[in-house]
């Protein structure tokens, strides 16, 4: 038995096994580790996973019981419908403290619905998680269930207790602005970087006119900082003009804002030929006003959407898996997102993540490579 791939599975053991034990002819390691490798090499559904499994048998058996063999599709699916994904989430958060993978210095948070996790017949909507991305990493640090977009509210606070959020910058669009979430943050000795909009009428007015009056005078106040990008692409021009100063506290509310420190407004200006259009974004935080690094953090925020959720899409086919029973939406996706990570983080192979799967689908060196070199410190 490979005791050097064994070692990297350890914190699988911690799982609470669903099953009563009469109906027990496969370990649950067993099973949730076939089910990880079938992810990261290309496997997209649990028949893939059992596809995987037969195939990689004898590879699969030198870190592996498998005592009974390789877990039918059916057999996948319905320990994944049980297993209770707070827990599995546990066990890869302890995966990352013990090798030595933290959040670092930015988390974002954002929501993705699991599009064919519908099911009309019981009446369930599709899936919405809130995940926790680790932007410099590529890590999913944790997620969380809601069954709308519209619950966010409730969501991101469940998720924030899960994370370790010491010296972290947590940064969310504007569903997550909100009082208590910015309190949990800087109790938990983190600082946040909120998107606002028409959710905080008073306040997003406010905020605009503290920009305007700082800006309609003859000169810039001295404790504003000003940083300009621009990027062109495809004739495409974009223009983004940062603007950073202190919070005033005449602010609506200042003093329920735990932490408040900066105002921030973006200005977007897009050109495309002779056509021109601008908009502004505003933006709460506990950081002070070094504009360059709250330009830098507003950017690498979609990276969630860039390296995450649409790797999910066109890489994972996750919107067009109908895995949907119990709680295997949710587990299933999180075995999603922990492959992201480790194809991620690889630089060992110069490929794309979706040259990468295929490559680990097609050799086990490669596979054990992506394996061994997440896990190493």
């Amino acid at each position: 038995m490979s005791q050097r791939l064994t070692a990297v599975f350890t914190p699988f053991e911690n799982l609470t096994d669903p099953r009563v034990n009469r109906t027990r002819r496969h370990e649950l390691f067993d099973i949730v580790v076939v089910a990880l490798c079938a992810s990261i090499a290309s496997g997209d559904s649990w028949h893939d996973a059992e596809r995987f499994g037969k195939e990689r048998l004898t590879w699969l058996r030198t870190f592996l019981k498998l005592e009974n063999g390789i877990p039918s599709h059916d057999t996948f699916g319905r320990v994944f419908a049980k297993l209770d994904p707070a827990g599995l989430v546990n066990c890869i958060q302890l995966w990352l403290e013990e090798i030595g993978r933290e959040a670092g210095g930015h988390i974002a948070i954002d929501g993705k619905t699991l599009r064919g996790s519908f099911d009309t017949a019981a009446g369930k909507n599709p899936l919405h998680l809130v995940s926790a991305w680790a932007t410099a990493n590529r890590l999913t640090l944790g997620q969380v269930a809601v069954d709308c977009k519209s619950n966010e509210i409730t969501a991101i606070p469940l998720l924030l207790k899960l994370l370790d959020l010491k010296n972290a910058t947590v940064t969310i669009d504007a569903m997550g602005c909100q009082k208590e979430i910015a309190k949990e943050i800087k109790e938990k000795e983190g600082d946040y970087l909120l998107g606002l909009k028409d959710n905080h009428p008073k306040l997003r007015e406010a905020a605009t006119q503290a920009f305007l009056n700082a800006l309609d005078g003859e000169s810039p106040p001295e404790d504003m900082r000003k940083h300009t990008t621009v990027e062109v692409n495809s004739g495409r021009e974009e223009r983004r003009e940062y603007f950073a100063m202190p919070a005033p506290k005449s602010l609506p509310g200042f003093a329920d804002w735990v932490g408040l420190a900066t105002l921030v407004m973006v200005v977007r200006i897009t050109k495309i030929g002779d056509v021109e259009k601008g908009e502004a974004s505003y933006f709460l935080t506990s950081l002070p006003a070094k504009v360059k690094k709250l330009a830098k953090l507003i950017r690498a925020h979609w990276s969630i959407e860039n390296q995450l959720h649409w790797v999910l899409d066109v890489t994972f086919s996750e919107d067009a898996s109908r895995i949907r029973k119990g709680q295997a939406p949710q587990t299933s996706a999180m075995l999603r997102r922990l492959a992201v990570s480790i194809l991620s983080s690889d630089t060992s192979m110069k490929d794309t993540i979706r040259g990468k799967r295929y490559r680990a689908s097609l050799s086990t060196d490669v596979l054990e490579r992506l394996l061994l070199g997440f896990s190493r410190k």
